[in-house]
């Protein structure tokens, strides 16, 4: 029998998709990218978003559909809030919970039987022991070069715009010892890009004080990983981290070592600070301007990210200029700009939608080309200049290969070599725009033959 799996969301459904295609392969299913040849087709769904959750009934009512000419089981997992699980507890063949992954091949042997965990219509805010089982199913990485790692799962946040929360409860951190592990294994196997998820990866291990080491501890040993192994060369990032969590250790051990990449993503939201209240940030923008002063003394190198929404209810004008100030002020390298909408479970989705669209496009296109000033001034402070580029799949254009410096920075280069892919490379920069740069290849920095995990 074969199986297609569809992945919603961010990093961390992609993580856990790579568990759940290690249960299915070990059932003896075999993967197909065509999911209208697969007896088995599931979704890693994403309470999040309206637009992911309407993706799943479209494609639930397609196979459906299906099931008056094929045998087709059914089955959905992921990030759900109870009301979204609710609905689809009807129109699904099986539900689970991804703590419950590793009982997945009883429950397709009974086709159709929706496990306990699944019918709860209340949540759950307890700590889920069974993700201690889901943390050690080794996974079928996606990628052979790079890998996500969860160090986490849940958020004790609270945020106003998030149904994080309400979809995967509160902070449960993963052992130290399984993710140093993992770590070292995907070093040894070649891997050249690693990230650590979680949905606030610097609260790690708060939620176990003096049973496990907290954030920057993780770090550091992940770090002397990278020591152990001299001519393994590899960058460790993490998304995404809290400014309230964000301590100056974390920072002093990401200046230490040569393995964990000097790229730092730290959400601000906006750069108001009666807005950030509204949204239950928990940071001012005077502490949010300190840890950036602090990451530029200690990695002056370093390129910073962050999350901004614009069109929160009731942002005025003077607050969203406020944020239009933190961009040019901070001068981010990237920023991922959001127009508000409502999350279903989100406590701002009990607010009126104030702003009009018009008002949340204006503002989107403003403050991008604010964004692209300042990254373009910075894109062409490297022309000239070689850099390390992780090779990473061909580019939209024609001829050309593509990838990311260590800040996360996206070069292409000329090149029709696809052995190049997974690979590091010397790249020499000779044009920019504000959001991407082209450059010439020089060399192969290093060849390392991939292994599969």
């Amino acid at each position: 029998m074969k199986y297609h799996v569809i992945t919603l969301g961010c990093q961390m459904n992609l993580s856990d998709s790579e568990r759940v295609t290690t249960v299915l392969d070990q059932m003896g299913y075999t993967y197909t990218e065509n999911e209208d040849e697969a007896q088995v087709v599931g979704i890693l769904a994403c309470s999040v978003r309206q637009k992911a959750i309407d993706k799943v009934y479209s494609r639930i009512h397609k196979w459906n559909k299906r099931k008056d000419k094929d045998n087709l089981i059914t089955f959905l997992s992921g990030c759900i809030l109870p009301s979204d699980k609710e609905k689809f507890l009807k129109l699904f063949d099986i539900v689970f919970q991804m703590s419950e992954l590793q009982k997945l091949p009883e429950i397709i042997s009974q086709y159709g039987i929706v496990t306990p965990a699944a019918l709860k219509q209340e949540f759950s805010f307890g700590v889920n022991n069974e993700l201690s089982t889901f943390w050690n199913i080794d996974p079928k990485y996606a990628s052979k070069f790079e890998a996500y790692i969860p160090i986490q799962n849940g958020c004790d946040k609270f945020c106003t715009f998030c149904a994080v929360p309400y979809t995967r409860g509160r902070e449960v951190s993963r052992p130290s010892n399984e993710i140093i592990s993992e770590v070292e294994r995907l070093v040894l196997a070649g891997y050249k890009s690693i990230t650590l998820l979680g949905q606030n990866v610097n609260s790690y291990g708060l939620d176990k004080k003096g049973e496990e080491i907290s954030f920057a501890q993780l770090l550091d040993a992940i770090g002397q990983v990278g020591d152990k192994y001299p001519n393994k060369k590899f960058w460790v990032y993490y998304t995404s981290p809290h400014p309230r969590d964000m301590t100056n250790d974390v920072i002093d051990v990401m200046a230490q070592y040569q393995c964990i990449a000097k790229q730092v993503h730290l959400p601000v939201q906006s750069g108001d600070d009666k807005m950030l209240i509204k949204m239950n940030r928990k940071h001012t923008m005077q502490t949010y301007h300190g840890i950036i002063d602090y990451i530029r003394l200690k990695m002056p190198e370093a390129t910073i990210f962050t999350d901004i929404i614009v069109g929160f209810t009731g942002e005025t004008d003077e607050q969203y200029a406020n944020t239009k100030k933190a961009v040019a002020d901070i001068k981010y390298n990237m920023a991922y700009i959001a127009m508000y909408s409502q999350r279903p479970g989100a406590v701002s989705s009990r607010w009126a939608d104030d702003i009009s669209m018009e008002v949340k496009k204006q503002r989107h296109h403003d403050l991008t080309q604010e964004l692209g000033k300042h990254t373009e001034v910075y894109n062409k402070m490297l022309v000239g200049k070689t850099v390390d580029v992780l090779v990473t799949h061909p580019d939209r254009k024609d001829g050309f290969l593509s990838g990311h410096n260590e800040g996360k920075q996206v070069i292409r280069f000329a090149s029709n070599d696809h052995t190049l892919i997974g690979n590091f490379v010397k790249v020499k920069i000779t044009s920019s725009t504000p959001f991407s740069m082209q450059g010439e290849l020089l060399k192969v920095h290093q060849s390392v033959d991939l292994k599969l995990v």
